[in-house]
């Protein structure tokens, strides 16, 4: 073996030993999720049952599925929630960890039981992309014993209330989460379809005002009915292992210096 091969070994078995030492740690998890739905007033009634039927499909699709339930002594932990206004955010799905394909059906059962009506007309159904960010941030802060920590806001418009998205970031840097996105298109009745143009202006305004941190993305679907699709190539996108090479001098998983792409 030449001395590159040695030193392709040599790393690959310290990755190893990594690997297995923080995965021996009692409640160790390689990721937590958390899944932002928008309920805006943008989204009627069959788009949000796209939108929630599209999500429970994606995460039990096989390819998603097995991504999800590879390394069960390491499994993921997600948590789904819908947001609007500043004065309405609900959780769907508490954080749990997935660790067999029961537990994973269970989540998507839960998930296609919602119902839009089920907000009520009395709910703020503005736009706060901060607000869902907050929202965000507060459930992730007791998943600190996860590798990564992700954050994935879904929405058809620009924020329009509320405090800038970007003032969150200082709270996303301290709690070393990183902000990804999924923008979808939506028909235009009078003016025929727009999507792409919308997609193209809201993909902008997410990559400037939304997304951040490490790696951190925007995903398009091309309406409501190719929710299911983008979701899918977003999960199996975020759900990547973590590459041990990346990592910091001294960090272990989860400790990656953040920085903004």
């Amino acid at each position: 073996m030449d001395q590159h091969g040695k030193y392709r070994a040599l790393v690959t078995a310290a990755c190893v030993f990594i690997a297995g030492s923080v995965s021996a740690q009692s409640g160790a998890c390689r990721q937590a999720l958390a899944l932002g739905l928008d309920v805006s007033s943008s989204v009627d009634r069959d788009e949000y049952r796209l939108q929630v039927d599209g999500l429970a499909a994606a995460l039990t699709a096989p390819t998603v599925a097995t991504r999800i339930l590879e390394g069960p002594d390491t499994p993921i932990s997600l948590f789904v929630f819908e947001w609007s206004g500043p004065g309405m955010q609900r959780t769907i799905v508490d954080w749990t960890s997935i660790t067999n394909r029961p537990t994973l059906e269970a989540i998507a059962g839960t998930i296609r039981s919602q119902d839009r009506e089920m907000l009520g007309d009395a709910v703020d159904h503005s736009t706060s992309i901060s607000t869902a960010i907050g929202y965000g941030i507060a459930a992730i802060g007791d998943q600190s014993h996860c590798w990564k920590r992700t954050i994935d806001i879904s929405g058809d418009g620009k924020h329009n209330t509320g405090g800038d998205p970007r003032a969150q970031r200082p709270a996303l840097t301290r709690n070393a989460v990183t902000v990804n996105g999924l923008v979808v298109g939506v028909d235009s009745p009078r003016g025929g379809d727009i999507r792409q143009l919308e997609i193209g202006e809201l993909s902008s305004y997410y990559n400037t005002i939304v997304i951040w941190g490490p790696d951190a993305f925007v995903e398009t679907a091309l309406g409501f009915s190719d929710f299911e699709r983008a979701m899918r190539r977003k999960l199996l996108r975020e759900l990547a292992a973590p590459v041990f090479g990346s990592l910091q001098p001294g960090t272990t998983p989860g400790e990656t210096q953040i920085r903004n792409e």
